[in-house]
């Protein structure tokens, strides 16, 4: 697991290939896998393939989103508030766990924060998602992921560049 972390980026350029089904399964099954708070498993998630809707998706935020069109997949984190009062730690959980299996299925992948982000001055990225997809409003969109086979090499950070000053012990030291 340790190596998984220590090269994973970020991944914002895809080859047009499309992800083999296997490979979705295997993200699929990643993310029902996700830990849950209690075993609630508010989350849901709809996966995206389609090109159309991909570029729209791409449109979500004012910035931060446009690499979607690009993608050979984006997958919708989805939280059902109604079920969970932590429906967004679960969902963090399941966006995180699905970028590491496709990681290590030598797929690229990156986060696209929804909530609490803006489409426009008018409406916030969330309802765009919602209206988009048909989710009700108390399906809450967390996040999307997307996901594609990487068109661009980055390095993994360096252990120098780590912030060990952040880790404490027994107790927080202001520093």
């Amino acid at each position: 697991m340790i190596n998984l972390l220590r090269k994973r980026r970020s991944i914002r350029s895809y080859k047009p290939s499309p992800i083999e089904d296997e490979k979705v399964a295997i993200l699929k099954e990643a993310l029902l896998r996700s830990p849950s708070s209690r075993g609630f498993n508010p989350w849901e998630f709809i996966l995206v393939d389609d090109k159309q809707t991909l570029v729209a998706l791409s449109r979500a935020k004012q910035h931060g989103s446009e690499f979607l069109k690009n993608a050979s997949l984006g997958i919708v984190i989805l939280g059902n508030e109604k079920r969970s009062d932590v429906w967004v730690e679960d969902c963090s959980i399941a966006s995180i766990i699905v970028q590491l299996t496709a990681e290590d299925l030598g797929l690229g992948s990156c986060w696209v924060q929804i909530r609490k982000r803006n489409h426009s001055d008018e409406i916030s990225s969330e309802q765009y998602v919602q209206q988009l997809l048909q989710i009700p409003s108390h399906i809450r969109v967390l996040s999307i992921i997307g996901i594609g086979y990487p068109n661009e090499k980055k390095e993994p950070v360096a252990e120098q560049k780590l912030q060990f000053n952040k880790i404490y012990h027994n107790m927080f030291k202001e520093q």
